[in-house]
């Protein structure tokens, strides 16, 4: 199975940074991001890639304050952060998060090939739709693009990102000091790009990357998300709290790859999972419960409400749940089953904001290591995943338990590599490295 280690600044759940175990939120300390990516590196996992949002939840109650008094929010550009871990890594790939909705392709392409060369061909860019009015209002916007709009400006940004990481073929750079010729002329490529939403002539000022393209990882779970991501993604990172949900959508997704013409292979599932360990399932279960406790309801709901794009203070907390399911533009697939449960059970508006940001609709996998190693392995034998986005409950416990614990039971049973077998991610990936499309 293959393993990435989604990376924040304080864990997953929301009473995370409040755990006794957990260290001090410390999100600009680089020695903190370099320990965590260290360890993952020792124990062999593919990827750790950064989230990202380019502004902060400020729709509860129409100000910042429930957000930034709540919860921990400030964080480092995933950029600039993943550039400085190629420096302290030398195998494990780095992912970052640039939205493609407030960003331009030539301006992506230069970062990402350029990270893929100073890395030795690591890179992967997490490309992402972004979700709040929050953000937009950072970018001379009112309103967020609706879903549709959003998505297929999605589709044709990355196809011009990998147009211009296509546009110098491979020999392209070959100086030859007698001649004075530096490079060969026809291998270098205008793209010409010219569609609804981006004019963009190139070539780019960046040599084709190690990787040819740098992997690109997409995350959603609503039609429209899976219609672009079976065409463009090479690795997927979705939402499924259970296993009977992930294999229904791991069958339709992998379909869908083949009806587009691409072997289901060329596109790694990977579920976000979050790994709650202790020494018994009884000692887990009394963390989750402690974890549950640390919850306060309205750091979820100010979160809910900017990934929903919709002020849920209007709502008393004691009341119950609304019926917003047509009124959601922002992360539309992941809230509508949370709403559609909370209707059912009559849960109130409180208790939805606890339960959402426990784990945010991941699945989560509290037990002993061998129970949760039985977890991992049920879901990719039984096809629910190709593997996992590992999301620790809280740094850095969270994920050394996970990494010194389950990590070698999962190789002790043959599901998970024992040592790297290549240098770049496609490599640790087992995807093949594409040919650019101008060479004949």
């Amino acid at each position: 199975m293959h393993l990435a280690l989604f990376v924040t600044e304080a864990g997953m759940h929301a009473g995370g940074w409040r755990h006794p175990d957990a260290a001090p939120v410390r999100p600009f300390d680089l020695g903190f991001y370099r320990d965590l990516a260290q360890k993952a590196e020792a124990a062999k996992l593919d990827i750790l890639f950064v989230a990202d949002k380019v502004g902060l939840d400020d729709l509860y109650g129409g100000s910042v304050g429930a957000t930034v008094a709540r919860r921990p929010n400030a964080r480092p550009e995933p950029v600039t952060l993943v550039s400085a871990l190629a420096a302290v890594t030398s195998r494990i790939g780095l992912g970052a998060t640039v939205s493609t909705t407030y960003a331009e392709p030539y301006h992506v392409a230069r970062l990402f090939a350029t990270i893929d060369h100073l890395s030795g061909g690591r890179v992967a860019w997490n490309a992402v739709t972004s979700v709040s009015d929050s953000e937009a209002r950072n970018f001379g916007r009112d309103a967020h693009l609706d879903h549709t709009a959003r998505y297929a400006r999605a589709d044709e940004f990355i196809d011009v990102v990998r147009k211009l990481w296509d546009s110098w073929e491979e020999g392209a750079i070959a100086p030859d000091k007698a001649t004075g010729r530096f490079a060969d002329e026809t291998r270098v490529h205008t793209i010409n790009h010219d569609g609804p939403h981006f004019r963009v002539r190139g070539p780019l000022n960046v040599e084709r990357p190690p990787q040819g393209h740098p992997v690109v990882i997409q995350a959603g779970v609503s039609g429209t998300f899976q219609d672009v991501a079976t065409r463009q993604a090479d690795l997927v990172f979705t939402v499924h709290p259970d296993i009977g949900s992930a294999k229904r959508a791991y069958a339709a997704f992998k379909a869908q790859v083949a009806a587009h013409g691409r072997s289901p292979g060329t596109v790694k599932v990977l579920p976000g999972i979050m790994p709650i360990l202790g020494r018994t399932d009884e000692e887990a279960q009394e963390k989750r419960a402690q974890l549950r406790a640390l919850i306060d309801p309205v750091a979820g709901l100010s979160f809910m409400s900017g990934s929903m794009n919709y002020d849920l203070s209007q709502h008393p907390l004691d009341g119950p749940f609304p019926d917003l399911r047509d009124v959601i533009t922002g992360s539309r697939g992941r809230f509508q089953r949370v709403i559609a449960d909370a209707l059912e059970s009559g849960a109130t508006v409180a208790e939805v904001g606890a339960a959402y940001v426990e784990s945010l609709s991941f699945a989560v996998a509290a037990g002993s290591p061998v129970t949760v190693a039985d977890t991992l392995e049920e879901w990719v034998t039984e096809g629910a995943a190709d593997g996992f986005v590992l999301m620790p409950p809280y740094l850095p416990g969270g994920v050394d338990d996970f990494l010194t614990l389950v990590v070698p039971e999962l190789q002790r049973r043959g599901l998970f590599r024992h040592d790297y077998e290549g240098t770049t991610l496609r490599q640790h990936l087992g995807l093949e490295r594409p040919a650019s499309r101008y060479a004949f």
